[in-house]
């Protein structure tokens, strides 16, 4: 495998920026990844999320084979064609939603056999089947191994088997893989919330070699300190010269906090899911527009983002589309909730450049304790 070339710029502390050049496009990171579940970002045009700012964008293995199948999409000219997205995506395994369907799935060494949710056809999902999806019928630029996402809480062995299995679904992920030109394949981190376990999964992941490394098995209920300990004994021990990626998360203040621990990569369906429930984020924290506060607020959610959802609509309008329950709601704030944490990410970006980003961080953390949305 050719990993992309990955260019850091600038550092401040253990946080970085730089760039991931793939044939599609530059991904400048910190980046955070729009998540296109079914081949789209909900409520929103492909050219709304370019505009925004992002780079990448993510689809969903299972979703997307499920419906309307990775043969058709393939069929039909690749993900990137189907859904009117020139740049570059990255898919993730289809384990994470395996995982959450549990009643439905049994797993095996050979991977996961499971029931659609859809109309309850019978489906087996295993690295190589994975790896078929990603790489070559949907063509993502960026692939991920097939994983077991660990749940929380376990016991240490019951996490310790779960990242063996992983490690070892990664080496055939990587067998299947092969030798690619203009595509990466990313390995992903597993063992809980136990330090000894997530650096053996890192280091056995190092072994076998993959273009890039993920976090996975946070944002499940183990809580901010938990995801932060986790980043502090798990990061030092990645590849300073591959990107990271911290996966599912998160919140504004769990991007913050993960760049300052080296992270390079996002994902999160929080900015379109709260979009579509009435909330807007900012640095204070959420918005809700439900609340009566903002019936007549004649003001603009956030005139300093260069968004029209963001600058050119009152909260007082906002307030009466959610309230109306219009669909129009769900748009204009999930267009506000994406142009908001593309410029979080772009904030970063320019105060680690600039070598304050230390101060960054303090200023973000104090606003976002004070909660004072004004």
């Amino acid at each position: 495998m050719t990993a992309f070339p990955f260019t850091i710029s600038a550092t401040d502390g253990a946080a970085r920026t730089g760039a991931i050049e793939t044939p599609r496009g530059a991904i400048r990171t910190p980046a955070f990844m729009p998540v296109g579940t079914a081949g789209t970002v909900k409520a929103l045009y492909m050219d709304q999320v370019k505009d925004a700012g992002a780079d990448i964008i993510l689809g969903n293995t299972y979703h997307l084979m499920l419906r309307p199948g990775a043969e058709r999409v393939h069929k039909l000219g690749g993900l990137h064609r189907f859904s009117g997205w020139p740049g570059p995506m990255l898919t993730d395994s289809g384990g994470f939603q395996v995982w959450s369907l549990a009643s439905l799935r049994k797993m095996s060494e050979d991977g996961v056999q499971f029931s659609s949710h859809i109309d309850g056809s019978r489906h087996m999902l295993t690295p190589e089947r994975s790896i078929e999806i990603q790489a070559d019928l949907l063509g993502a630029d960026i692939s991920m191994q097939l994983d077991e996402c660990t749940p929380f809480p376990c016991e240490k062995d019951e996490a310790r088997a779960s990242m063996e299995l992983s490690l070892r679904w990664g080496k055939r992920s990587k067998a299947a893989f092969g030798e690619r030109d203009g595509q990466n394949l990313f390995g992903i981190v597993q063992g809980s919330v136990y330090d000894d376990l997530r650096r053996e999964s890192a280091e056995r992941l190092i072994e076998t070699g993959f273009d890039g490394y993920a976090v996975g098995g946070l944002a499940v209920g183990e809580g901010f300190e938990t995801m932060c300990s986790v980043l502090d004994a798990v990061v030092p021990h990645l590849p300073g010269d591959r990107p990271r990626y911290l996966m599912g998360v998160g919140k504004p203040i769990d991007l913050v906090e993960a760049v300052a621990r080296g992270i390079d990569m996002f994902d999160c369906v929080m900015p379109t899911r709260s979009g579509r429930h009435g909330q807007a984020w900012s640095d204070y924290g959420p918005v809700n527009l439900k609340n009566a506060r903002f019936a007549e607020d004649v003001q603009p959610l956030d005139e300093s983002l260069d968004c029209p959802a963001s600058r050119d609509y009152s909260r007082a309008y906002l307030h009466h589309l959610v309230r109306s329950g219009e669909y129009l709601a769900a748009m204009l704030l999930s267009w506000h909730n994406i142009a908001y944490y593309q410029s979080l990410m772009a904030r970063m970006r320019a105060a680690i450049a600039a070598g304050r980003f230390a101060e960054f961080r303090r200023e973000f953390g104090a606003r976002w304790e004070s909660g004072e949305f004004e």
